[in-house]
């Protein structure tokens, strides 16, 4: 009986990618970390990460939802825990459920702004699945979407909304908004087949790269913007600079020609960019403040 249950827990993190959370979460703590200058109350990174963990819940939990009609033709998506019969909707539907409430609970905890707008985090998060029905736009859409972790991460400690936060608002949005538009590339036959919609799919490949290259570029300049706004001390340059070069090595080791190290740069790149980020942040409060 145990065991059963510790298997279904597994299936519904796997089927939610639960792991990914480490794209987002480092910004949510950077977001925080800046805003209080230096290591926020322990309870506010209880809060905030419960808040972005139900927040992703519900997004990806609704996605599986929505999208499983969809996921049964994809043969890249064909062996997700909904479409093979391993998760029932309802169960699903239960852990998005929880991932609402969690998030509602967890602003609530934080303070009146947070509570006032998580609402609108509920809806973004629930609505990107759609997107893709009716515009090519849908990349950004899910950027915006996780710009809204380093936004509420600083909102989750000062409790108002400020020029800082919006600017790394931004640096996440273009940062997720490219490279989810070269891992799109991966079904665009699929989505002209299906009438989906994308930027690979409307424009080819070769555009879409181009068009996630710049996205990439605006995220460099972003964080450097942030580090500036906010009077960081010259250590979190570094970080900045290491961040970029991960961003241009994974433009480097994919493109239109050759995407079979997609998976590297989409998963483990990626990962690596928010914690050095996370780690640089930390160290130049602790260099200025000590």
């Amino acid at each position: 009986m145990i065991a059963k249950i510790i298997n279904k827990i597994k299936v519904l993190s796997d089927s939610i990618r639960f792991q990914e959370t480490i794209f987002t979460l480092p910004f949510a703590f950077i977001g925080s970390v800046i805003a209080s200058k230096g290591i926020p109350e322990l309870s506010q990174v209880l809060w905030i990460t419960l808040a972005l963990t139900g927040g992703r819940t519900l997004g990806m939990a609704s996605n599986r939802i929505i999208d499983i009609e969809q996921d049964k033709l994809n043969p890249r998506t064909q062996n997700r825990a909904l479409v093979t019969g391993d998760l029932k909707k309802i169960e699903v539907a239960t852990l998005a459920f929880s991932g609402l409430i969690l998030l509602f609970v967890s602003a609530y905890m934080l303070n009146p702004l947070a509570l006032a707008l998580s609402p609108l985090a509920a809806i973004c998060v629930f609505s990107y699945s759609y997107f893709k029905r009716f515009t090519w736009g849908s990349h950004f859409a899910i950027g915006i979407t996780d710009s809204i972790a380093p936004i509420g991460g600083w909102i989750g400690v000062t409790g108002t909304f400020d020029l800082e936060a919006l600017i790394l608002g931004a640096a996440v949005a273009c940062w997720v908004s490219g490279f989810d538009i070269f891992y799109s590339a991966q079904d665009m036959e699929f989505d002209r087949a299906n009438n989906l919609n994308s930027i690979p799919q409307k424009f080819g490949l070769n555009v879409a790269f181009n068009v996630s290259r710049f996205m990439h570029i605006s995220t460099s300049i972003f964080i450097l913007i942030a580090g500036v706004m906010n009077n960081l001390h010259m250590i979190y340059y570094l970080g900045w600079g290491i961040a970029t070069l991960l961003l241009l090595y994974e433009h480097s080791i994919i493109s239109p020609k050759d995407m079979s190290r997609m998976n590297v740069a989409f998963f483990k790149v990626n990962g690596y960019i928010g914690i050095i980020l996370l780690i640089f942040t930390i160290i130049s409060f602790q260099l200025t403040n000590g």
